[in-house]
């Protein structure tokens, strides 16, 4: 069973992104304040859980949740500033999209940064820890992988809507075929010369 909060007295925040190693698409970032007493024995780290079971979740921590948000950085954005910062980013929008205010953040990960006057905790494989964090996880994840179903329709050649932008040998054969579209990240090394395939 997932702890509640990391700070039992604080309004605490969890924080998670979703498509970081892409090579396509934005990265998503999510921030959920929960009650105090949620408890859900199907709550993880999203990336164990099947979609099915992703979804039913994204339903009950958005009807649950004292405050939720979810926020997208572009690959445009990406490429200038990077993948990491760009996760950073859109954790802080997130956090400043909240209804409610925090009173302290963690976040997923042992990197982070924010000019909120805020105090934070980065906690090493905290979806799987924290129950803050992994439903940050699955809003994060479930919005993003909607988001590329979308662009999956626009373009079907690199099979987003199966691989979500990650660098499948089946993504890789189709830039190396298709060239790049507009929502790949520039700065990952997917050109079509750079990829390898096996």
């Amino acid at each position: 069973m997932l702890e509640t909060t990391f700070q039992r007295e604080l309004i605490e925040v969890g924080c998670d992104e979703a498509g970081r190693g892409c090579l396509a698409g934005s990265v998503f970032a999510a921030a959920v304040i929960l009650p105090s007493d949620f408890n859900h024995p199907l709550l993880n780290d999203s990336k164990q859980m099947t979609e099915k079971r992703r979804d039913q979740l994204r339903k009950i921590i958005e009807q649950e949740a004292v405050a939720w948000s979810v926020q997208e950085v572009t690959a445009e954005r990406i490429d200038k500033i990077n993948i990491l910062n760009a996760s950073i980013e859109g954790m802080n929008l997130a956090i400043k999209a909240l209804s409610v205010k925090p009173e302290f953040i963690v976040v997923d990960g042992n990197r982070f940064k924010t000019d909120l006057e805020i105090p934070y905790r980065t906690i090493v494989k905290g979806d799987g820890k924290y129950a803050n964090i992994a439903a940050a996880s699955v809003l994060a994840k479930t919005h993003r992988d909607e988001y590329m179903m979308r662009l999956a329709e626009e373009y079907p050649m690199y099979g987003w809507a199966k691989n979500k932008g990650y660098p499948t040998r089946e993504h890789r054969l189709a830039v190396r075929e298709h060239g790049l579209s507009p929502y790949h990240r520039l700065s990952f090394n997917c050109s079509p010369e750079q990829l390898e395939l096996f």
